[in-house]
């Protein structure tokens, strides 16, 4: 199993830090051949720095170089394709006084890297992105930090440029998800989709679609809770097009699905495994006697003798969210069936 941090250390001093910090970092240890084989095991071998990661900057989404800036610098250059897609690349040299993040600060994570091995080390956290330097919230760093899902994270820098800059940012994000109150001292303004300028740098937080404007860079909530249902030899493409189409109908974002449910008999079902796959992080099959208890949800007794229970989509989004009522109720085409629910903490927003 690949793990999610990769060290690099070049001397024996920075080994034995690097080796300090792996279980906690989940972490695989990089070392020339001649200090892996000193090094009693877990470590692994490289010949040449270059060679080596062609083959692990993609591989991990987090990098950390035991020594000094300039190694990672050169080592990483060739690889660098975009601040959207860079993993994080972080620096710690070898006393431990200064930990630096390097690349990817952001949405990347290397911030929050820098600041992770700052509390394991002792380490002085070195972060010179212009927001942090700023005291001003970087949208795109709180997003990942909250496990939303982004949609033109390029349009964090036109926001960041304009909050070191001093001028207002429209902001809509009225359940404050993102930025948890905070408006940076006045800046971030409250705006209704209806007084949205497409042409200025603004922020969107909501579990409904819109603002999709050059500018605005969009954070979704993963509050959405998705059941579906379907008849035998659906084709993922089917259960997709129809999700697709009720979401368009009800204003909701895709994005925002959190969770997608269905019955226990469909857990080996192709092409709505497929579909749960595309549309959400978490697949979850409810067993007959679960969604039978549900008595919120309609009932068909057609479905009753197919599956055991007389809903599978509105029982579906009703057990994964924990609401009292639907957000979208039951919608179908002659084989396929979806509904939404919407957390409960969420339903301020509405």
């Amino acid at each position: 199993m690949t793990r999610i941090t990769a060290l690099y250390a070049f001397s024996a001093q920075g080994l034995a830090l690097a080796q300090g910090l792996a279980g906690t970092l989940d972490a695989d240890v990089y070392a020339p051949e001649r200090l892996a084989a000193a090094s009693g095991g877990n470590v692994i071998p490289f010949t040449g720095l270059p060679e080596l990661l062609a083959g692990t900057f993609a591989r991990y989404p987090r990098h950390v170089f035991v020594g000094a800036a300039g190694i990672a610098v050169r080592a990483i250059a060739p690889q660098l394709r975009g601040k959207a897609t860079d993993p994080a690349v972080a620096v710690l040299d070898l006393a431990a006084r200064f930990a630096i993040s390097l690349v990817s600060g952001h949405a990347g994570g290397a911030n929050e890297l820098t600041r992770e091995l700052a509390r394991l080390t002792g380490a002085t956290p070195v972060i010179t992105t212009g927001t942090d330097a700023a005291g001003l919230p970087g949208v795109d760093e709180l997003a990942v930090a909250k496990g939303m899902s982004v949609a033109n994270a390029g349009a964090a820098k036109a926001v960041a440029a304009a909050l070191l800059e001093g001028r207002r940012v429209q902001c809509y994000d009225p359940a404050e998800r993102l930025l948890g109150g905070d408006d940076a001292g006045g800046l971030l303004a409250p705006t209704e989709p209806e007084a949205w300028d497409p042409d200025a740098p603004g922020v969107w937080c909501h579990w409904r679609a819109g603002g999709e404007h050059p500018q605005t860079f969009r954070a979704y909530p993963r509050c959405l809770c998705l059941g579906l249902g379907c008849r035998k030899g659906v084709e993922a493409a089917e259960i997709l097009a129809h999700v697709a189409q009720v979401f368009a109908r009800e204003g909701l974002a895709l994005e925002s699905i959190g969770a997608v449910g269905t019955a226990s008999i469909k857990r080996d079902d192709p092409g709505l495994c497929a579909a749960a796959a595309a549309l959400g992080p978490e697949c979850v099959f409810f067993e007959p006697e679960a969604l039978a208890r549900v008595e919120a949800a309609g009932q068909s007794e057609t479905v009753r003798l197919r599956v055991g229970a007389g809903s599978v989509c509105e029982a579906s989004a009703l057990l994964l969210s924990g609401a009292d009522g639907l957000l979208a109720a039951k919608a179908k085409t002659s084989r396929v069936t979806c509904a939404v629910a919407l957390s409960p903490a969420q339903r301020r927003e509405t």
